[in-house]
């Protein structure tokens, strides 16, 4: 039986680790080829060779890296029908730790990287259709005493998401834009903020109880969205926040 998104083309950014190789594998294991794109070379090659696809070493605040990587995607294949953007980083800092430093590295990975991906991706799906699945967190909707670049950051995803789905709803394009909001994961960012805490194990605990259902997600249990939101089942679905975050925003 064909799989839910076979022969669609995806590009996942930050695909080399964590929630990116996460929903390479199920997309692939779903019949889509994958562009899998990393700063890592190695990590988004590696990935590939899993996956059967294909890697490009892509730095997402780099704007001539954008326009080569959908370049390549449409002389290779003619069309782009998903976009996956998933590289992000975080700090745990407050608003009186956080340097100006700190604010533009965050705002540029986690919001210029998606703004370019959208506008990149976007001057090649329209002549086809496609979905753009942006990844957020539940820290866009819901502040933290101490994510406060992070906070700003995600929430921009979530709003510019919403101008992007309208956007391209009125100009029918056929592309639907959605974004996802996770809480916390087993990742390698998720560990590097645990680990940068003075009691790695107390954090991690703390990380814990505030989950209704009593643990961490793992990219497993998020990336079956990704692939609803990629797949034609979510055809009538666009401009939608979609929270997947073990009951976090519901306390």
């Amino acid at each position: 039986m064909a799989g839910r998104v076979a022969g669609k083309v995806v590009l996942v950014t930050g695909a080399g680790g964590g929630l990116g190789r996460g929903f390479c594998t199920m997309l692939a294991a779903e019949g889509a080829i994958i562009v899998a794109t990393d700063r890592d070379a190695g990590a988004a090659e590696a990935v590939a060779e899993e996956t059967g696809g294909m890697a490009f070493a892509l730095d997402v605040t780099d704007e001539d890296g954008w326009a080569r990587c959908i370049a390549m995607v449409g002389e290779r294949f003619g069309r782009l029908d998903g976009l996956v953007n998933n590289a992000g980083i975080a700090m745990l800092k407050s608003i009186e730790e956080t340097s100006l430093e700190d604010w533009r590295l965050t705002m540029g990975v986690n919001l210029d990287g998606v703004f370019l991906g959208c506008k990149h991706a976007i001057a090649l799906m329209k002549t086809t259709g496609g979905s753009i699945v942006n990844m957020s967190s539940v820290s866009g909707i819901i502040g933290g005493h101490n994510l406060a670049a992070y906070n700003a950051s995600k929430g921009g995803v979530r709003l510019l998401t919403k101008s992007v789905a309208l956007h391209c709803a009125r100009m029918g394009y056929g592309i639907r834009c959605n974004s996802v909001h996770p809480s916390f994961v087993e990742t390698p960012m998720v560990e590097a903020m645990v680990a940068a805490t003075e009691d790695a194990e107390r954090a991690r605990q703390r990380l814990v109880r505030q989950v209704p259902l009593g643990r961490i997600a793992t990219p497993a249990d998020i990336a079956p969205l990704v692939v609803y939101l990629l797949s034609d089942e979510s055809r009538f679905v666009t401009g939608s926040e979609m929270v997947v975050d073990g009951g976090v925003t519901a306390t």
